[in-house]
Parts: structure tokens; C-alpha cells; sequence
């Protein structure tokens, strides 16, 4: 009974329950440092080792394969969803904020996995060993525990919605540019193919999301790979509606024949107008903004220097008068 008592009057009431939570993250980290040092299978050595002789000449497949990490593929089963749906979906979103790795679910898995412990370890190190958690109520106390572990949690979620967002404006804002360099290159004589490598180079300085989408779309093309497929496969990666619409424009040419200057032409006219657009629409939303702004900033000076003199005046008018 002594040891309990002890540990009570230095932990506090919830000490065993901290005790507790302090000896699995203990075994979790334990566990996960024997996992990464556990040697390899023989038979999987075997199967890299005859797959890296059989492709040695091979460029394309070591830069295939340079961006795989061994040591997240043992966790594969827990970092990456068993749904294949889910999986879809989550290799698509981190695609739009610009992390096409091959292993980019199972780092953003284990971000938040990390992350949600780190915030767990500092809310218990936090209430129980800093004073912290002094005069709390056994609610407050939880919740400054477990807060930060959840707070760490979503934070690579975060990154990431900003990121798509920031990446979708940035292709929305130089996209009629694009559109306005590829109309020039496909009627100086070069074709679609040329025009995408050419309008990618160009763009690299000034919009690189943009760039690197056409990129990839010039790469997959000189593979052999379906043009309308190739296309179809943009507009899902960038997510922009703009993006989506010019695809279109270009299936339907190509599907009907027409001529694919005439089909820029038109839609990089539209593509201007829209900007000019969204340009005049963010001007007339400026002045609405800067209502609060002016009102703070003007009307508390403006007040203090026509109704202060007065103020004074009469307060020492009446000074005078007693």
C-alpha cells in the first residue's frame, strides 16, 4: 500500500492511469524498433535480388523504383486503407497538393500516426510532470491530455487541404496564360504534343504546379499512352473546373474531327473573359472588406480629436467654476 500512496502523492489521482499510458507507448515504440530491425525474409531478398539483376540495364526502372521506401513497405498493411475505393481517394487528394510519390498514403498515414503520439506524450508530460494539470477537474485534465494528441492527429489533414488549395488556385490564375501560349505554338505549325512540352517549359518560372501537370501529361503521351485517356486523367489530378472544361473541348474535337486551333481560339477568349471576371468580382468585394477596416482605423482618431478639446474645455470649465 505504500507504493500506491507514493505513487499518488507524486503522480496524483490519475497516476496509474498515466503509469499505464506512459508503459504502451513505451511497448509501441519498443515494438516498432524490433520491427524495423527484424531481418529480411530470404525469399524476399531472393525475389529483390533477381529482380535488380534481371533490370540492371534498365534506367526507367531504377528511377521507377528509387522512390519506394523498404522500410514503410513492412507497414504497408497499416498505412495504407484496405478499401481499394479509399485508397483511390486518398492517393487523388494527395496527387492535387502535389505528392505524386508512390508512398505518399503511407507517409501521410504515418505523419499522423507520429504526430498524434508526439501531441499525446507532451499533453501527459504537460498536465502530470509540469504543473499543468493543477486545480483541474479529471475532465480538463483528459482532455489537456489526450488534446494535443488529436490536435497532432489532423494536422497532416491540414497540410494537405491547404496545400490542394493553394495548388488549385495557382493553376486556376496561370491556366489562361497556358491556354494563350498553346493557342500561339499549334498555330505556329507544332502539334498538341509539341505545344504541351513547349507551354510546360515555359510555364516552370511562373506557375510550376501548372508546369509539372503538363509535364506529366507530355511524359505519358511519348509512352504510348492513350491521348483521351491521358487527358481525362489531368482533369482528375488537378481538380479545376477550368481544367476539366478544356479537356472536354479537346476530346470532343479530336472525336468530332474539328480543328484544335479553332477549339483553343474560343475557349482561351473564354478562359480571358472568366479572368477578367473573377478580377472585377474580387475588386467589388474590396470596399465591403475595408468597411471594418476604415471604421476602426478612422472613426476612434476622428472622435479623439474633434470631441477631446471640448471634453477638456468643459472639464476645466468646471474646475474653474468649484
Amino acid at each position: 500500500m505504500s507504493i500506491f500512496t507514493s505513487i499518488d502523492n507524486m503522480i496524483g489521482p490519475l497516476g496509474w492511469i498515466v503509469l499505464l499510458g506512459v508503459m504502451g507507448l513505451m511497448m509501441i515504440g519498443l515494438t516498432i524498433f524490433m520491427i524495423l530491425r527484424q531481418p529480411e525474409d530470404p525469399l524476399a531478398k531472393l525475389k529483390r535480388t533477381q529482380s535488380t539483376a534481371a533490370s540492371s540495364g534498365s534506367a526507367q526502372h531504377r528511377l521507377r523504383q528509387s522512390d519506394r521506401n523498404e522500410q514503410l513497405q513492412k507497414f504497408a498493411k497499416f498505412l495504407e486503407p484496405e478499401n481499394l475505393e479509399e485508397l483511390s481517394a486518398k492517393e487523388l487528394m494527395l496527387r492535387q497538393a502535389g505528392y505524386s510519390s508512390r508512398d505518399a498514403v503511407r507517409f501521410f498515414h504515418f505523419a499522423q500516426m507520429i504526430l498524434g503520439i508526439a501531441g499525446v506524450v507532451i499533453g501527459v508530460v504537460y498536465v502530470n510532470f509540469l504543473g499543468g494539470g493543477e486545480g483541474l477537474t479529471t475532465q480538463k485534465m483528459m482532455l489537456y491530455t489526450v488534446g494535443p494528441g488529436g490536435v497532432g492527429y489532423y494536422l497532416p489533414r491540414y497540410w494537405v487541404t491547404k496545400r490542394v488549395a493553394e495548388r488549385k488556385e495557382q493553376i486556376t490564375r496561370g491556366f489562361p496564360d497556358a491556354l494563350d501560349m498553346m493557342l500561339v505554338c499549334v498555330e505556329a505549325g507544332q502539334s498538341l504534343d509539341q505545344s504541351i512540352v513547349r507551354v510546360a517549359a515555359e510555364l516552370r518560372a511562373s506557375y510550376p504546379a501548372l508546369a509539372e501537370e503538363f509535364e506529366v501529361v507530355a511524359y505519358e503521351m511519348k509512352a504510348g499512352k492513350d491521348k483521351i485517356t491521358v487527358l481525362n486523367d489531368m482533369g482528375d489530378r488537378c481538380g479545376v473546373q477550368d481544367i476539366s472544361s478544356f479537356v472536354t473541348v479537346l476530346v470532343q474535337s479530336a472525336a468530332f474531327g474539328t480543328s484544335i486551333s479553332d477549339a483553343l481560339r474560343v475557349y482561351a477568349e473564354e478562359m480571358r473573359d472568366k479572368r477578367v471576371m473573377r478580377a472585377e468580382e474580387a475588386a467589388n468585394k474590396l470596399p465591403t472588406k475595408m468597411t471594418l477596416a476604415t471604421m476602426m482605423l478612422t472613426v476612434p482618431p476622428l472622435l479623439l480629436i474633434l470631441v477631446a478639446p471640448s471634453v477638456l474645455g468643459i472639464t476645466q470649465l468646471g474646475a474653474g467654476t468649484r
